[in-house]
């Protein structure tokens, strides 16, 4: 009787023809075309070659592939017959690992692939009847199914076993080429697939070679990327490697696990599949470089504070204070550490914990450490655990954690302007407005440090003395007091000038807010030159310049002492701020009506006289 034809699957073409040459001659081999009536079964070899191993495997070979052709035309029991074919391209990806490789003599390969030549024969047989609708019952057809798929994986495991002993020699393994940038996602597919299937493969440089390969890949087009996060199985080869006793290849995979984690839309993929654990493992036990990397990591997958419950789970709060407090820890490896439990600080319970094990104190010390990067995390840090919680601040006052951050900006010292932002930074969030936090900074001698900078720092530095002065003004009338008897308003003065507006503004609104006080309007019209260069600075063509503004609130301020008064009056440039008032500018008007008044002029003329 004549058996049935079977219509070619598309699939079929892009699962087998269209990978690559090599496949499409497989495929040519174990289909017979028929023009009009389709693809029909082509007779299995089924008999192992006893003289040697390699026909044997590439029978195997063949065969799984026409079984995997025959498979896409299969109408009855479709899922389960697309979980059995799922498991035949496993396979074929594995024996096709080994295809052309120096194996040598290896019983366990051979039995393998005996075993398999005879349920590839059953699975033959169950495909003829599932197509030809020949089997006996439902019931029976899906309970050989099952036996089958059960077998199949049990194959699948025994081929890992075997990779696991060392089979392949890489020196005979046939290595593909990347493909090119304008490559087809099939073709880029099949390169994946051949790295996978050395990734299976026994020897450590093989999998570390692979590793290589495929971190250059992602780097180069990230298509490989979401390639890779397809295939489920390699993944879990990634994140297995993170366990590996090789630092080489756990580094490796640690550095692609890294690089996928900087995908927000991969990150899902990662957690599935488990990763959170061997990262933390590496944290614990891994190489230098491995422990960067899986900080890295952590610090990717906890950017929105999510999986820090599964940080924490596993012990990962612990681990990374542990990291910190160790003194052989490189200070990149204690800036990521900080960094991830920067992340966590965000969960209350967690935030607790820390606190219960003393992270306050530790962190408080890495703030006085020499090294800059540590500093900076840790100071980081620090402001998190501080933020909205003012039992927390209380307890980082109380460590000393504002003299810590007062000694960064020691002028003696020699930290970076970066360094010494945050740490200013920080300090703005740690002392609040009452006296006793204006006492602390005082007697750490903040104030003579900010005024310091404002005189003789270079301009980065200065703008950050100018936003804590600003700060300062900004806190209570006493520490404007203290500010005005400090000398803080003749250095302010010399940046009513300045050519960045940003510090000419700072400069100018500090300025506004100390001479508020009529002490500081006393001492600052004992420096004749002080109220000259205000007038001199307004120029009436500038009607709508901020400038302007922020210089006339000034003179506002000073027009409430009479000796201010007398000094705009005598300094030669009271034209300027009448040319304002005739412009309608607001500001202008009312100081010119302040030193038109009757009472001031009768003061005046009463001293003119005497």
């Amino acid at each position: 009787m004549e058996r049935p034809s079977l219509q070619l699957h598309p699939n079929i073409i892009n699962k087998i023809l269209g990978s690559s040459p090599t496949k499409t001659l497989k495929f040519r081999r174990n289909l017979k075309y028929l023009p009009e009536n389709g693809v029909s079964f082509k007779p299995m070899n089924f008999n192992m070659d006893d003289e040697e191993r390699k026909p044997g495997l590439k029978q195997v070979i063949e065969n799984i592939s026409s079984l995997i052709s025959v498979s896409y035309s299969i109408k009855v029991f479709a899922v389960k017959w697309q979980f059995i074919r799922a498991k035949f391209e496993e396979l074929l990806t594995n024996l096709t690992a080994i295809e052309n490789c120096d194996a040598g003599e290896n019983f366990s390969l051979s039995s393998t692939l005996e075993k398999i030549l005879v349920t590839l024969k059953d699975c033959d047989d169950l495909a003829r009847r599932c197509v030809d609708s020949s089997y006996g019952g439902k019931l029976l057809m899906k309970s050989d199914l099952d036996i089958v798929s059960s077998k199949l994986d049990s194959y699948i495991k025994r081929l890992s076993e075997i990779y696991a002993l060392g089979l392949l020699s890489h020196g005979y393994a046939i290595v593909v080429s990347r493909p090119s940038i304008s490559a087809s996602r099939d073709d880029m597919r099949f390169y994946i697939d051949d790295l996978l299937s050395r990734l299976k493969i026994g020897s450590v440089d093989m999998k570390k070679q692979a590793l290589i390969a495929f971190n250059e890949s992602i780097q180069y087009d990230d298509r490989y990327v979401k390639i890779a996060v397809q295939i489920d199985s390699f993944i879990n080869y990634l994140v297995d490697f993170l366990d590996f006793q090789d630092n080489e290849v756990q580094e490796e995979a640690a550095k692609a696990v890294s690089f996928i984690a900087g995908y927000e839309f991969f990150r899902g993929v990662l957690i599935r599949a488990g990763i959170i654990s061997p990262l933390i493992r590496v944290l614990e036990c891994g190489s230098e470089l491995s422990k960067e990397l899986a900080a890295t990591s952590l610090n990717k997958l906890t950017e929105n504070s999510d999986n820090a419950w599964s940080v924490s789970s596993h012990g990962g709060v612990s681990i990374l204070m542990k990291i910190c407090s160790n003194k052989d820890s490189s200070a990149e490896l204690v800036n990521l550490a900080c960094g991830v439990l920067k992340n966590l600080v965000r969960v209350e319970e967690i935030k607790r914990f820390m606190v219960e094990e003393r992270a306050i104190p530790l962190f408080v010390k890495l703030a006085r450490t020499k090294d800059e990067i540590t500093q900076r995390s840790s100071l980081d840090f620090l402001q998190a655990m501080a933020y909205g919680d003012e039992p927390v601040r209380k307890l980082i006052v109380k460590e000393g954690g504002i003299r810590a951050l007062v000694c960064v900006l020691d002028p003696k010292s020699s930290f970076s302007s970066k360094t010494r932002e945050v740490a200013f930074n920080g300090i703005v969030n740690l002392s609040f407005s009452s006296n006793d936090s204006l006492n602390m900074l005082i007697n750490y001698g903040f104030m003579d440090h900010v005024l310091y900078f404002l005189r003789y720092g270079d301009v980065s530095v200065q703008e950050l003395a100018l936003k804590a002065a600003f700060w300062l003004c900004g806190t209570s009338d006493e520490a404007k007091k203290v500010m005005g008897d400090a000398g803080f308003m003749p250095a302010l003065v010399k940046f009513l000038d300045s050519k960045p507006y940003k510090m000419r503004e700072m400069a100018a609104e500090t300025l506004s807010g100390m001479v508020i006080l009529p002490r500081n309007q006393k001492r600052f019209v004992q420096n004749d030159q002080n109220v000259g260069l205000l007038m001199q600075m307004l120029d009436p063509g500038e009607v709508n310049s901020g400038n302007i503004k922020l210089l006339l609130s000034i003179l506002m301020s000073l027009t409430s002492c009479n000796s201010a008064r007398k000094k705009i009056v005598n300094s030669g440039y009271l034209k300027n701020i009448e040319k304002l008032a005739v412009a309608e500018v607001s500001d202008a008007k009312t100081i010119v009506k302040r030193l038109s008044s009757r009472k001031f002029w009768n003061i005046l003329s009463g001293i003119w006289h005497s």
